[in-house]
Protein backbone atom coordinates (compact mmCIF):
# COMPACT_ATOMS: atom_id res chain seq x y z
CA UNK A 1 0.00 0.00 0.00
CA UNK A 2 1.50 3.55 -0.86
CA UNK A 3 1.83 6.26 1.32
CA UNK A 4 -0.76 8.52 -1.61
CA UNK A 5 -3.57 5.89 -0.50
CA UNK A 6 -3.90 7.04 2.51
CA UNK A 7 -5.57 10.51 3.85
CA UNK A 8 -5.74 11.18 6.99
CA UNK A 9 -8.93 13.04 8.12
CA UNK A 10 -9.02 16.59 9.99
CA UNK A 11 -11.84 14.68 12.11
CA UNK A 12 -9.39 12.19 13.45
CA UNK A 13 -6.39 14.22 13.99
CA UNK A 14 -8.88 16.73 16.29
CA UNK A 15 -9.78 13.39 18.41
CA UNK A 16 -5.43 13.19 18.85
CA UNK A 17 -5.69 16.96 19.69
CA UNK A 18 -8.50 16.36 22.16
CA UNK A 19 -6.78 13.16 23.74
CA UNK A 20 -3.10 15.01 24.16
CA UNK A 21 -4.75 17.75 25.57
CA UNK A 22 -6.12 15.54 28.09
CA UNK A 23 -2.33 14.39 28.99
CA UNK A 24 -1.56 17.82 29.49
CA UNK A 25 -3.88 18.35 32.05
CA UNK A 26 -3.39 15.36 34.26
CA UNK A 27 -0.21 16.73 34.62
CA UNK A 28 -1.27 19.46 36.63
CA UNK A 29 -2.21 19.55 40.14
CA UNK A 30 -5.46 20.98 39.95
CA UNK A 31 -7.81 18.08 41.22
CA UNK A 32 -10.59 19.30 38.21
CA UNK A 33 -8.14 19.81 35.80
CA UNK A 34 -6.58 16.40 36.90
CA UNK A 35 -9.89 14.17 36.40
CA UNK A 36 -10.44 16.23 33.41
CA UNK A 37 -7.16 15.48 31.77
CA UNK A 38 -8.27 11.67 32.39
CA UNK A 39 -11.71 11.79 30.81
CA UNK A 40 -10.31 13.94 27.72
CA UNK A 41 -7.65 10.94 27.54
CA UNK A 42 -9.21 7.91 28.45
CA UNK A 43 -12.24 8.61 25.73
CA UNK A 44 -10.21 10.58 23.16
CA UNK A 45 -7.65 7.74 23.14
CA UNK A 46 -10.15 5.42 22.79
CA UNK A 47 -12.04 6.90 20.13
CA UNK A 48 -8.53 7.19 17.87
CA UNK A 49 -8.43 3.48 18.90
CA UNK A 50 -11.40 2.48 17.03
CA UNK A 51 -10.51 4.50 14.21
CA UNK A 52 -6.78 2.82 14.59
CA UNK A 53 -8.55 -1.10 14.60
CA UNK A 54 -11.00 -0.36 11.95
CA UNK A 55 -8.17 1.01 9.43
CA UNK A 56 -5.91 -2.02 10.38
CA UNK A 57 -8.53 -3.90 8.39
CA UNK A 58 -9.12 -2.06 5.88
CA UNK A 59 -5.31 -1.44 5.20
CA UNK A 60 -4.91 -5.56 5.34
CA UNK A 61 -7.62 -5.75 3.26
CA UNK A 62 -6.04 -3.03 0.56
CA UNK A 63 -2.83 -5.17 0.75
CA UNK A 64 -4.78 -8.08 0.13
CA UNK A 65 -6.36 -7.59 -2.96
CA UNK A 66 -9.59 -5.01 -2.08
CA UNK A 67 -8.62 -1.59 -3.16
CA UNK A 68 -12.39 -1.30 -2.91
CA UNK A 69 -11.59 0.19 0.43
CA UNK A 70 -9.71 3.07 -0.61
CA UNK A 71 -13.08 4.39 -1.98
CA UNK A 72 -15.13 4.13 0.52
CA UNK A 73 -13.15 6.06 2.92
CA UNK A 74 -11.73 3.37 5.50
CA UNK A 75 -8.01 4.60 4.74
CA UNK A 76 -8.88 8.14 6.22
CA UNK A 77 -9.21 7.11 9.80
CA UNK A 78 -12.43 9.25 9.64
CA UNK A 79 -14.83 7.46 12.13
CA UNK A 80 -18.04 8.67 10.45
CA UNK A 81 -16.54 5.87 7.23
CA UNK A 82 -16.93 3.30 9.93
CA UNK A 83 -20.17 2.52 9.72
CA UNK A 84 -23.04 4.07 12.07
CA UNK A 85 -21.74 6.74 14.03
CA UNK A 86 -23.82 5.86 17.04
CA UNK A 87 -23.29 2.25 16.93
CA UNK A 88 -19.63 2.58 15.96
CA UNK A 89 -18.29 5.58 18.13
CA UNK A 90 -20.98 6.68 20.23
CA UNK A 91 -21.86 3.79 22.22
CA UNK A 92 -18.77 2.09 22.68
CA UNK A 93 -18.04 5.39 23.99
CA UNK A 94 -20.30 5.22 26.77
CA UNK A 95 -19.96 2.01 27.74
CA UNK A 96 -16.39 3.03 28.62
CA UNK A 97 -17.50 5.88 30.27
CA UNK A 98 -19.47 3.84 32.40
CA UNK A 99 -16.78 1.26 33.24
CA UNK A 100 -18.41 -1.53 30.82
CA UNK A 101 -16.99 -3.76 28.87
CA UNK A 102 -15.96 -1.64 25.88
CA UNK A 103 -17.95 -3.03 22.84
CA UNK A 104 -16.73 -3.28 19.36
CA UNK A 105 -16.94 -0.36 17.63
CA UNK A 106 -17.30 0.11 14.19
CA UNK A 107 -17.18 -2.32 10.76
CA UNK A 108 -15.43 -2.32 7.57
CA UNK A 109 -17.20 -3.81 4.47
CA UNK A 110 -14.78 -5.79 3.16
CA UNK A 111 -15.17 -7.10 -0.77
CA UNK A 112 -13.52 -11.00 0.46
CA UNK A 113 -13.92 -12.21 -3.24
CA UNK A 114 -11.36 -9.65 -4.31
CA UNK A 115 -8.65 -10.98 -1.72
CA UNK A 116 -6.08 -12.93 -2.58
CA UNK A 117 -6.73 -16.20 -0.69
CA UNK A 118 -7.77 -17.52 2.72
CA UNK A 119 -4.48 -16.81 4.62
CA UNK A 120 -5.49 -13.23 3.97
CA UNK A 121 -8.70 -13.23 4.68
CA UNK A 122 -7.67 -14.59 8.41
CA UNK A 123 -5.17 -11.54 8.74
CA UNK A 124 -7.79 -8.73 7.74
CA UNK A 125 -9.71 -10.45 10.55
CA UNK A 126 -7.24 -10.16 12.75
CA UNK A 127 -5.61 -6.75 11.79
CA UNK A 128 -7.85 -5.11 14.36
CA UNK A 129 -7.66 -6.70 17.29
CA UNK A 130 -3.84 -7.09 16.50
CA UNK A 131 -3.61 -3.09 16.22
CA UNK A 132 -5.51 -3.03 19.75
CA UNK A 133 -2.86 -5.59 21.29
CA UNK A 134 0.32 -3.49 19.98
CA UNK A 135 -1.43 0.03 20.90
CA UNK A 136 -1.57 -1.57 24.32
CA UNK A 137 1.95 -2.60 24.35
CA UNK A 138 3.08 0.53 23.52
CA UNK A 139 1.29 2.68 25.93
CA UNK A 140 2.31 0.07 28.58
CA UNK A 141 6.09 0.62 27.14
CA UNK A 142 6.05 4.21 27.40
CA UNK A 143 4.71 4.02 30.75
CA UNK A 144 7.33 1.68 32.02
CA UNK A 145 10.27 3.67 30.18
CA UNK A 146 9.13 7.23 30.43
CA UNK A 147 9.15 9.24 33.88
CA UNK A 148 5.90 10.81 34.13
CA UNK A 149 3.54 12.12 36.55
CA UNK A 150 1.04 9.89 38.08
CA UNK A 151 -2.04 11.27 36.82
CA UNK A 152 -0.66 10.59 33.30
CA UNK A 153 1.11 7.39 34.41
CA UNK A 154 -2.44 6.60 35.51
CA UNK A 155 -4.63 8.06 32.55
CA UNK A 156 -2.02 5.67 30.24
CA UNK A 157 -2.29 2.51 32.04
CA UNK A 158 -5.90 2.53 32.22
CA UNK A 159 -5.89 3.43 28.51
CA UNK A 160 -3.48 0.66 27.95
CA UNK A 161 -5.89 -1.81 29.63
CA UNK A 162 -8.88 -0.85 28.11
CA UNK A 163 -7.18 -1.86 24.30
CA UNK A 164 -5.86 -5.39 25.97
CA UNK A 165 -9.72 -5.71 26.61
CA UNK A 166 -10.57 -4.76 23.25
CA UNK A 167 -8.22 -7.71 22.08
CA UNK A 168 -9.04 -10.12 24.39
CA UNK A 169 -12.60 -9.49 23.45
CA UNK A 170 -12.22 -9.25 19.73
CA UNK A 171 -9.95 -11.98 19.74
CA UNK A 172 -13.25 -14.81 20.77
CA UNK A 173 -13.80 -17.04 17.95
CA UNK A 174 -17.45 -16.21 18.73
CA UNK A 175 -19.73 -15.27 15.08
CA UNK A 176 -19.63 -10.98 14.64
CA UNK A 177 -16.33 -10.77 16.01
CA UNK A 178 -12.52 -10.96 14.39
CA UNK A 179 -11.36 -13.67 16.12
CA UNK A 180 -14.56 -16.25 14.46
CA UNK A 181 -13.71 -14.25 10.77
CA UNK A 182 -10.05 -15.48 11.12
CA UNK A 183 -11.34 -18.88 11.30
CA UNK A 184 -13.99 -18.66 8.88
CA UNK A 185 -12.19 -19.22 5.75
CA UNK A 186 -10.84 -22.57 6.82
CA UNK A 187 -14.55 -24.29 8.27
CA UNK A 188 -16.75 -26.34 6.43
CA UNK A 189 -19.63 -24.96 4.45
CA UNK A 190 -22.41 -25.94 6.96
CA UNK A 191 -20.30 -24.50 9.54
CA UNK A 192 -19.88 -21.08 7.83
CA UNK A 193 -23.47 -21.22 7.18
CA UNK A 194 -24.23 -21.85 11.07
CA UNK A 195 -21.93 -18.74 11.42
CA UNK A 196 -23.93 -16.97 8.96
CA UNK A 197 -27.08 -17.28 10.69
CA UNK A 198 -25.09 -16.87 14.31
CA UNK A 199 -23.84 -13.42 13.53
CA UNK A 200 -26.71 -11.40 14.29
CA UNK A 201 -27.11 -12.61 17.91
CA UNK A 202 -23.99 -14.28 18.83
CA UNK A 203 -22.11 -11.35 19.95
CA UNK A 204 -25.32 -10.14 22.20
CA UNK A 205 -25.37 -13.97 23.61
CA UNK A 206 -21.86 -12.96 24.91
CA UNK A 207 -22.39 -9.46 26.02
CA UNK A 208 -25.28 -10.79 28.17
CA UNK A 209 -23.02 -13.41 29.88
CA UNK A 210 -20.40 -11.36 30.57
CA UNK A 211 -22.49 -8.78 31.86
CA UNK A 212 -24.98 -10.92 34.03
CA UNK A 213 -23.24 -14.25 34.82
CA UNK A 214 -20.46 -13.38 37.30
CA UNK A 215 -18.17 -16.61 36.29
CA UNK A 216 -18.25 -15.64 33.19
CA UNK A 217 -16.75 -11.86 33.52
CA UNK A 218 -14.74 -13.24 35.87
CA UNK A 219 -13.30 -15.39 33.50
CA UNK A 220 -13.05 -13.03 31.04
CA UNK A 221 -11.13 -10.09 32.94
CA UNK A 222 -8.76 -12.68 34.36
CA UNK A 223 -7.99 -13.85 31.09
CA UNK A 224 -7.83 -9.87 29.88
CA UNK A 225 -5.24 -8.96 33.43
CA UNK A 226 -3.08 -11.62 32.27
CA UNK A 227 -2.82 -10.32 29.24
CA UNK A 228 -2.01 -7.01 30.58
CA UNK A 229 0.57 -8.56 32.69
CA UNK A 230 2.55 -10.13 29.66
CA UNK A 231 2.69 -6.48 27.77
CA UNK A 232 4.16 -5.40 31.16
CA UNK A 233 1.11 -3.53 32.73
CA UNK A 234 0.72 -2.32 35.78
CA UNK A 235 -2.48 -3.06 37.25
CA UNK A 236 -1.82 -0.29 40.51
CA UNK A 237 -1.68 2.22 37.90
CA UNK A 238 -4.64 1.04 35.98
CA UNK A 239 -6.74 0.87 38.97
CA UNK A 240 -5.78 4.34 40.09
CA UNK A 241 -6.86 5.50 36.37
CA UNK A 242 -10.12 3.72 36.39
CA UNK A 243 -10.72 5.07 39.83
CA UNK A 244 -9.83 8.54 38.42
CA UNK A 245 -12.01 8.28 35.47
CA UNK A 246 -15.20 6.52 36.97
CA UNK A 247 -14.99 9.22 39.79
CA UNK A 248 -17.30 11.43 36.98
CA UNK A 249 -19.05 8.70 35.52
CA UNK A 250 -19.07 6.12 37.96
CA UNK A 251 -22.97 7.57 39.02
CA UNK A 252 -24.21 7.22 35.70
Amino acid sequence: MTTSAVRVSPLFLGIVAVTALGGVLTTLTNTAALTGGIILLVLGGWAASLCLHEFGHAATAYRGGDWSVRSKGYLTLDPRRYTDPVLSIILPLIFVAIGGIPLPGGAVWINHGALRGRRVESMVSLAGPLTNLVLGLVLTTVVALVPMPLGLTAGLSYLAFLQVIAFVLNILPVPGLDGYGAIEPWLSAPARRFGERARPWAPLVLFVLLIGVPMVGRWFFELAYFVFDLVGGDSAMTSLGQSLFRSVFGGI
